[in-house]
């Protein structure tokens, strides 16, 4: 695995599995973590300031045995805040810089971690680990199969840990869920179901504009076409399919990559997805409306989207912070096994679990339970884990890969029309389908290119 670095002299790691999750020995939190001196700490850039980088870099930051060194964005209009959130956790304000590759030539830099729009992951990721660093990097780990791919390549070739940032491989609760099923207390499964569901507007036709002053749109872009710049697709471009694929990707896949990981299956054997922007006319791109079918030989997996329903609620703080269940039916995004000695209804991000029996006078027979906490410091511990360790993380990329490409071959049925695909899991592509095949791959513009041999 991973070259150990040089904190190799360091205390022993904490172990996060599934026996430690099982006994109830649970990843240190933050501010518990035992001091750590300043040149011992795993040394961070954070490459991507918007959204989740917004929460990552703190997150880490605020652990003591890790420095955030640098902050990178092609906006700078970011610095200032996002600097000073991270000088106000851990004392000392971090350099700031426009470009990723000023962060991979810093030899003091252990790792990165990138939380820029998806069409970024995989050349930040392959880049990361040519360079040295260990990489941890947002869900979905990449735009297309092929790179995806190769950032496995680029993982293994190096021998860095690259941790997928889909939490739900880190919490105890879900751990707790895998035993469950594994003990056969679930009986056999054959019907699993994946929900997506929440509220989200398609957007309104703007004019073509000047970027903001702060935003490097060339880079922006990057490995994406050089467009005019547009408000929305800087805003909305996890809808637009030259720099994302939908919610299926964009959110659905923390909800499949749990659901592949509990009924334990890898390549379905083919796949078809139906669905479209009906709701709302305007100009996003990716469907408000999707299902999709996967066939596992004798387990079939659907994936269930709507994007027009603000009845459909996700687990809130309140709920995940405490002994709390959700309701279930207006979940947006749960996921139910059916088993043939029960039926388990799990939800991601601490929405915890419920097996429910056949009903008793007309009223629920809850089997077992289990409540469920935001694995998010769980899973930050286990990346430094793996890191000090030299070890696969529990969300190792090519987990995050192989979850990633369920949703990218629903997308390829989809935009051919719903066409049912044939699947050969040894090359990762379409069984006598050229049309199909040629999606697997995108065009990339120089010098933003995932090169074939990484």
């Amino acid at each position: 695995m991973a070259k150990t670095t040089r904190r190799r002299f360091l205390q022993a790691t904490t172990t996060t599995g599934l026996a430690a999750a099982a006994s109830g020995t649970v990843a240190t939190r933050a501010r518990k973590a035992r001091a750590v001196a300043a040149n011992d700490r795993i040394v961070l850039g954070i490459v991507g300031l918007r959204g989740r980088g917004s929460a990552l870099g703190p997150g880490f930051a605020e652990r003591d045995d890790c420095e955030v060194a640098y902050l990178a964005d092609v906006d700078t209009s970011f610095f200032g805040s996002r600097s000073k959130a991270i000088e106000d956790v851990q004392g000392r304000a971090p350099k700031t810089v426009d470009d990723l590759r000023r962060v991979l030539d810093d030899k003091a830099v252990d790792a990165i971690v990138v939380a820029t729009p998806d069409h970024w992951h995989a050349l930040a990721t392959i880049w990361g680990c040519q360079a040295g660093k260990h990489v941890y990097v947002e869900k979905p780990v990449s735009q297309t199969p092929w790179e995806g791919r190769k950032m496995v390549e680029a993982a293994r070739r190096y021998k860095r840990v690259v941790q997928v940032g889909t939490q739900n491989r880190s919490a105890p609760y879900n751990f707790k869920a895998k035993q469950y099923i594994d003990s056969g207390k679930l009986g056999r499964i054959h019907m699993a179901r994946v929900y997506n569901q929440k509220h989200w507007s398609n957007a309104q036709p703007v004019p073509d504009s000047r970027p903001p002053e702060s935003l490097n749109w060339e880079m922006w872009c990057g490995p994406a076409p050089l467009d005019p710049y547009n408000r929305n697709l800087h805003n909305v471009w996890n809808h637009f399919w030259r720099y994302s694929g939908g919610d299926i990707i964009n959110d659905g896949v923390h909800q499949m990559d749990l659901c592949r990981w509990l009924i334990g299956r890898d390549y379905p054997k083919s796949v078809y997805s139906l669905g479209g922007r009906f709701a709302e006319q305007g100009v996003l791109e990716t469907p408000d409306t999707q299902v999709a079918v996967f066939d596992f030989d004798d387990l079939v997996m659907t994936f269930e989207l709507t994007l027009y329903t603000p009845y459909m609620l996700k687990t809130d703080p309140g709920v995940r912070n405490n002994d709390m269940i959700p309701y279930w039916p207006q979940n947006a995004t749960r996921i139910e096994l059916y088993g043939t000695e029960g039926l388990m209804v799990i939800g991601r991000h601490g929405g915890g679990w419920q097996v429910f029996h056949r009903p008793k006078s007309r009223k629920p027979v809850v089997a077992a339970q289990e409540y469920g906490r935001f694995p998010d410091p769980e899973h930050k511990q286990n990346f430094v884990d793996a890191i000090r360790g030299d070890k696969r993380p529990n969300a190792d990329i090519e987990e995050g890969h192989r979850s990633t490409l369920l949703c990218q071959f629903a997308n390829i049925s989809l935009r051919l029309g719903g066409e049912k695909l044939l699947i050969d899991p040894k090359t990762e592509t379409f069984i006598d389908n050229d049309r199909a095949n040629a999606l697997l791959k995108r065009e990339y513009r120089s010098p933003y290119v995932v090169p074939e041999r990484v």
